[in-house]
């Protein structure tokens, strides 16, 4: 509980909304937004996306005791305010800037602490597959995302992803804008992934696409 941690109001401000990042929007009073069809849209719950969560091949271990899996949704949630790149948030002693980094999804957004180095990535960088073949992807925007965040890298100490290791080196964006470019140029193969879709690896990186690149992105 948020209660445990700290006695100062709480705003929620998600790196974007697919179902695993807002399921628990709905118990905060003040949730931040990025004003976006997408946004809104998600606000408003999902029974489909909550289910595909928990598909038997997304589970990683077992259900909660007492959880009911059939009926299991994501609650719909108030936006209390919009934020847009640029956008910064005073923490009180530490500001925090909102960069729009769309491509996983259009609502995609990474936030910066110019002060200390720190960037968080939320789903557009972690040190795990990213999830790049849902229809809402856009990867010309998520190529044009990391170049953003790659040109930073000389300021940044520390990039913090939403998922699997918490911390990695800003060393790794450019890489990933080299990975980019190799799959867009053709010279990367993909390989057969599961439901359909195929998976690009470059070194340490892995992309799973929807369907194989034949030709360059513009």
């Amino acid at each position: 509980m948020t209660t445990e941690l700290t006695p100062l109001p709480i705003i929620v401000l998600n790196s974007h909304t697919h179902n695993d990042h807002v399921g628990d929007n709905w118990q905060f009073q003040t949730v931040y937004g990025v004003d976006s069809d997408f946004t809104r849209t998600n606000a408003r719950g999902s029974r489909a996306d909550a289910q595909a969560e928990i598909a038997p091949d997304q589970i990683c271990g077992n259900l909660p005791k007492g959880f009911d899996p059939k009926n299991y949704s994501t609650r719909p949630w108030k936006i209390t305010s919009y934020v847009h790149d640029g956008d910064r948030i005073d923490l009180g002693g530490r500001l925090i800037e909102i960069l729009a980094t769309p491509g996983h999804t259009p609502d995609a957004i990474s936030l910066l602490d110019r002060a200390n180095g720190l960037l968080f990535t939320g789903d557009t960088y972690y040190p795990a597959p990213i999830w790049l073949y849902r229809p809402e992807t856009d990867l010309n925007a998520y190529h044009s995302s990391i170049t953003r965040l790659a040109a930073l890298s000389p300021q940044i100490t520390k990039v913090f992803g939403a998922h699997n290791l918490p911390v990695a080196m800003p060393s790794v964006l450019p890489q990933l804008v080299r990975a980019l470019d190799e799959i867009r140029l053709g010279k990367i193969r993909a390989a057969p992934a599961a439901s359909g879709r195929v998976i690009y690896e470059v070194g340490d990186i892995s992309l799973p696409y929807a369907r194989p690149r034949k030709q360059a992105l513009t």
